[in-house]
């Protein structure tokens, strides 16, 4: 928005200038009298007052009383003052507001044109005995001028105009910057507080049962609550500083021991090691999966497989209704998707199998 009406400015002050000085040129060249000078002028003013309000949005007020003056310049210019400069005025209101017109602008154009020809033609009535030079002078230089100026101005409009539609797509692209930059830090809290809030709940649980059997069990399990909870504050910390980055492999051992604790059989092959670039975005998928396993499934056991293809975890458990919606792996699969992978879910025979895999070779060393 900014570089828009930084581009009006330069653009309303250049035209002024271009518009004053040559006016001002006109009306010494061509002024004998002072009655000349006068009736010049004000075309001249005109067409400045014009030239300044040209870059308003749509068409301003002042045009149509800017165009009857300097209409009435030429008719009075050309019948009467013996001036065949007076088109000045009409010539630049015009071509200046012809190519703003919302419909039938090439009309209008050749109407401007026309009525410049016309009242030119119209003057040869009071011109000289030289009709040749009389005809040259007021009706082919000011026609001819019209046109190369109303041209000109036309393709100044077209240019202007793609300025500010590539000015509104880079504001587009700015608010969908934010936009996904917005959806983007909601995705990772989720995944940072959504996940330890379930795991806090597990281990609570877990602790309530211990209590009466095994105090200092349930003592321990909530010093490991007290202590996620303080790492997830600091994940959140990190995540508002832009600063929180996922290791795959400490994700696979925090799933491995949630698992465990949970009474659930996990087994993790890893059959190679996955590349850097692809750790964190892994990491982030294994544990919005150890979150959704955990929420949604009644599970004995969970396989994790590392591959050079990516990802693959395998759980029992799941239940005969339609998938839920897991809003956080369709976001995820967004993601992979960006980065050359593909994320799956398979549902079947009471298993579920979550796997993220990359082009063959991408994990290559």
């Amino acid at each position: 928005m900014e570089a828009r009406e930084r581009l009006r400015r330069l653009n309303a002050l250049t035209m002024a200038v271009v518009t004053l000085s040559v006016g001002t040129l006109v009306v010494a060249v061509d002024t004998r009298t002072w009655l000349e000078a006068v009736v010049l002028s004000a075309g001249v003013i005109a067409a400045f007052v014009a030239s300044i309000r040209w870059t308003a949005v749509g068409i301003p007020r002042v045009f149509l009383p800017c165009l009857v003056v300097t209409a009435a310049v030429w008719i009075v210019g050309s019948l009467a003052l013996d001036a065949h400069t007076a088109f000045y005025g009409v010539s630049v209101v015009g071509s200046l507001y012809v190519p703003k017109l919302p419909h039938h602008r090439v009309l209008a154009a050749v109407g401007l044109v026309a009525f410049v020809a016309l009242v030119g033609a119209a003057g040869l009535l009071v011109a000289p005995a030289d009709t040749a030079d009389a005809l040259f002078l007021y009706t082919l230089v000011p026609a001819g001028l019209t046109v190369v100026v109303t041209g000109t101005m036309f393709a100044g409009q077209v240019f202007y105009d793609l300025v500010e539609e590539l000015e509104d797509s880079r504001e587009r692209e700015a608010e969908l910057a934010v936009v996904q930059e917005r959806m983007r830090f909601a995705s990772d809290l989720h995944d940072i507080q959504g996940h330890t809030l379930h795991v806090v709940k597990l281990k609570i649980t877990l602790a309530e049962r211990l209590l009466g059997t095994d105090a200092g069990r349930a003592e321990e399990e909530l010093r490991e609550v007290r202590a996620l909870v303080g790492d997830t504050i600091t994940q959140t910390k990190e995540l508002a500083y832009g600063q929180r980055r996922l290791n795959l492999y400490a994700e696979l051992e925090n799933a491995k021991n949630l698992f465990e604790a949970a009474g659930i059989y996990v087994r993790v092959i890893r059959e190679t090691d996955v590349a850097a670039r692809d750790g964190e975005l892994l990491g982030q998928v294994l544990r919005e999966t150890t979150t959704n396993i955990l929420r949604h499934a009644q599970a004995t056991y969970v396989r994790i497989t590392l591959s050079r293809a990516g990802i693959a975890v395998l759980n029992d458990g799941a239940s005969s209704s339609p998938l839920p919606g897991l809003s956080g792996l369709a976001t995820l699969k967004e993601r992979v998707a960006d980065n050359g992978g593909e994320l799956t879910v398979e549902k079947g025979d009471g298993r579920f199998l979550t796997r993220v895999q990359f082009p063959h070779g991408r994990n290559d060393r």
